[in-house]
């Protein structure tokens, strides 16, 4: 009795090919794949998850390629996709820095900085920093996270691996993300504008009454308190905007 192993080099090829797109878009999805996470335990989560649905997605996967250049080509397709895939996900994560240094500029507070987990460590207004790093807290909190892996594997059925790439629609997908997430962001500090347009006239106006007085001076402090006070009481309906938007946009790419 001989044991024949032909079917290991197809088996290889095809766990290597999902693990190509999914550990690109992991790389890039917001909350799993944080650069604040150890580079080996993201690797070691794709490999992981790769080999869960494996069985799930081997029969949809083509054929091994007979020669080197259909392989690389193959494997360059579904790289492609998963770096669009992740980066276009990624962009969602801009509406807590809009809403962030909307807020830090109204209250007075944008010269306030802090590092951005979120950002690979770049220096943000500190608003925007907390607001990001809640975001990916509250991601894990409501099991956000769950749907954004039921979305890596649901893109397997709206880009399938022999489909073209399609460069322009993707751009214009980002394009629509990047006003998206910009929008959300004047939504979450919609209340901010509003505040920062009052104030700022009452104080204009104040010091057209008072020429003598400095207004801005004293009125500072005041300012940064009410706007930290009506953070504390917006913070909420601010994060459930951000969720709702990041939701929405998971299940666009589950079809």
């Amino acid at each position: 009795m001989t044991l024949s192993l032909d079917w290991l080099p197809a088996t290889a090829f095809t766990y290597i090919i999902l693990f190509v797109r999914i550990g690109a878009i992991l790389m890039l999805m917001p909350a799993l794949g944080e650069q604040t996470i150890p580079a080996r335990m993201r690797l070691g989560f794709a490999l992981a998850f790769t080999l869960v649905v494996f069985p799930l997605l081997s029969g949809i996967m083509p054929a091994m390629p007979e020669d080197l250049g259909g392989m690389a080509g193959l494997m360059f397709h579904e790289l492609a996709v998963g770096l669009i895939i992740g980066a276009i996900v990624r962009i969602t994560v801009m509406a807590t820095q809009v809403a962030g240094a909307i807020v830090a500029f109204q209250v007075g507070l944008s010269g306030a900085l802090a590092s951005d987990p979120t950002q690979a460590g770049v220096q943000s207004a500190i608003f925007a920093s907390f607001l990001s790093f809640l975001g990916v807290t509250l991601i894990f909190a409501t099991d956000l996270h769950h749907m954004a892996l039921a979305a890596v594997y649901d893109s397997y059925m709206v880009f399938s691996p022999t489909d073209p790439l399609m460069f322009e629609d993707a751009m214009q997908m980002a394009v629509r993300t990047v006003a998206g997430a910009f929008a959300v962001g004047v939504q979450m500090s919609a209340p901010f504008i509003v505040f920062g347009l009052v104030f700022n006239l009452g104080a204009g106006i104040l010091a057209k009454l008072m020429p003598q007085l400095q207004v801005y001076f004293v009125l500072m402090p005041a300012n940064i308190i009410v706007g930290i006070l009506l953070f504390a009481v917006l913070l909420m309906m601010m994060m459930g905007w951000y969720l709702t938007a990041f939701e929405s946009h998971l299940a666009m790419w589950r079809g």
